[in-house]
């Protein structure tokens, strides 16, 4: 055995040295470059990197997603910035649109699978009652007509493209299948924050439509972070880019999107959906079929995949938060037929009047459905009437409604507006640019300039059209606002 010898020190020699002075501070340089490099790399993730390449980075590594910046909670409501009048806001449940309107439609008769081979009969209201008139169903193996890209220019997106004057009549007595399916579609998988332009394409599929998403959002929304692409441009696009025709209406129902899927007409929706891992949102869907027998519609959904079933129920629960707003593709020698399908839908004003009668009721037997209150405050603002529309709204927010909301309605922005309530639309406005991922609405910016316009502040509007057009170079509404003001 040999035993450590002695140093002159009088210490004990164990024959080991101490590491050089550099590699030990070469360790520490490393570990510090290590710690600064983990904190910068979560600094860029939360504060830089878009919310598209976060979400790749998430898909990488799923453990990331502990790192994003915080969210309010799930239930968290938009705040109320101004009082609510109860009286004001129960005279709403009161008003009355019947002198504009007719006797009820009727409600659609079911039949069975055996009537499908026969053209169903549509009754026309005419001066002699017994005057029908067969709607010919489209033969399903038949593929429809291509249709051809025509040129664009830059497309407008604040209002949809007037399809000709309809005929307005009352829904008509349809007999249909208890359940039908419509094939021909092709399914896609949304891209990031994709889904408007998805379902849009996936609908015009049906008539052999075979532009990708990418097309579509390249011509929608410029700017893929994006977070809401209304109605509105989705049918301006079918409008300016084929010779497809589309329209949207609010106040839809769960026998209109029956009868549009049983006479094949894609119809797409809007409605908001709470995924796994996500809180509220909105989300575009296509329907492709239904089944009276199981109550539930076959969905191509470009998030959750092909052939998503739902029920009736949660389809309209969801529905009602976006106004039941439907979507419809068609071909422009079938718009008639449209028409009458839609009934007194075929009409803005009348369709706003009936998704304002269908709010109040909802709001009637539960006055705490703010759903309902903002409802009847969209259906106002189509029907003009901003002050009693500034009521419902106000009552909406008091009750509480989801803090993305206003990412995609923007109804209380333009009732505030045109009531002279400028100060409250800015106090949204900043409450939408304060979570994250509201700098990506840009309507948000164009109501932030329109109300400082008013309140004498025009450099501050310039700015706010600037970043609207920044995040949506299509966004006519902006760019006509900079023009009056010269900029």
């Amino acid at each position: 055995m040999i035993l450590p010898e002695n140093n002159e020190d009088g210490s004990i020699d164990d024959g080991l040295q101490a590491p050089p002075r550099i590699l030990f501070w070469g360790l520490i340089a490393a570990v510090l470059l290590v710690v600064v490099g983990i904190l910068a790399g979560i600094f860029i993730f939360r504060e830089v990197l878009t919310p598209g390449q976060q979400q790749r980075i998430i898909d990488a590594i799923p453990f990331a997603r502990a790192f994003l910046p915080p969210q309010p909670a799930p239930d968290t409501i938009l705040p109320t910035v101004a009082p609510v009048d109860p009286t004001s806001a129960m005279d709403l449940l009161n008003l009355d649109f019947s002198s504009a309107t007719d006797t009820p439609a009727p409600e659609i008769t079911e039949a069975t699978e055996a009537v499908l081979p026969n053209p169903p009969t549509i009754i026309v209201p005419s001066a002699t009652p017994q005057a029908t008139e067969a709607l010919p169903t489209p033969t399903p193996t038949t593929p429809p007509p291509t249709p051809t890209v025509m040129p664009t220019e830059t497309p407008a997106q604040s209002a949809q493209i007037p399809t000709a004057t309809p005929n307005v009549v009352q829904a008509p007595a349809v007999t249909r299948a208890i359940s039908h399916v419509n094939t021909g579609f092709t399914w896609d998988r949304q891209t990031w924050n994709n889904c408007g332009a998805t379902n849009i394409t996936m609908a015009m599929s049906y008539y052999g439509w075979g532009r990708s998403q990418a097309f579509a959002e390249s011509m929608i929304k410029p700017d893929r972070e994006d977070k809401n692409v209304t109605p509105a441009e989705l049918v301006n696009f079918v409008n300016n880019n084929s010779d497809l025709r589309a329209l949207y209406r609010i106040g839809g129902d769960m026998n209109l999107l029956r009868t549009l899927i049983y006479y094949q007409f894609p119809v797409v929706i809007e409605r908001s959906h709470m995924f796994e891992g996500y809180d509220w949102l909105g989300h575009y869907q296509t329907l492709v079929g239904y089944d009276d027998t199981q109550s539930q519609f076959t969905i191509y959904d470009s998030f959750l995949g092909e052939n998503t079933l739902d029920t009736y129920t949660e389809v309209d629960t969801h529905w009602q938060a976006f106004n039941r707003v439907f979507i419809v593709v068609y071909q422009p020698e079938r718009e008639a037929e449209l028409f009458r399908l839609l009934g007194e839908l075929a009409d803005q004003e009348r369709a706003a009047e009936i998704a304002f009668e269908t709010a109040q009721t909802e709001a009637r037997a539960n006055p705490q459905n703010a759903f309902a209150w903002f409802n009847m405050g969209s259906a106002l603002i189509e029907l003009n009437r901003y002050q009693e529309a500034s009521t419902a709204y106000d009552q909406a927010m008091n009750l509480g409604l989801p803090w993305r909301m206003l990412w995609y309605q923007f109804g209380p922005y333009r009732a505030y507006y045109e009531v002279g309530r400028y100060q409250d639309v800015l106090n949204y406005v900043a409450n939408t640019l304060s979570t994250d991922g509201g700098q990506y609405v840009e309507e948000t910016y164009y109501w932030q300039g329109r109300a400082l316009v008013q309140l004498g502040r025009t450099n501050e509007a310039i700015n706010a059209f600037q970043r609207a057009l920044s995040q949506n170079r299509f966004f006519a509404d902006a760019r006509q606002a900079l023009t009056e003001l010269g900029a």
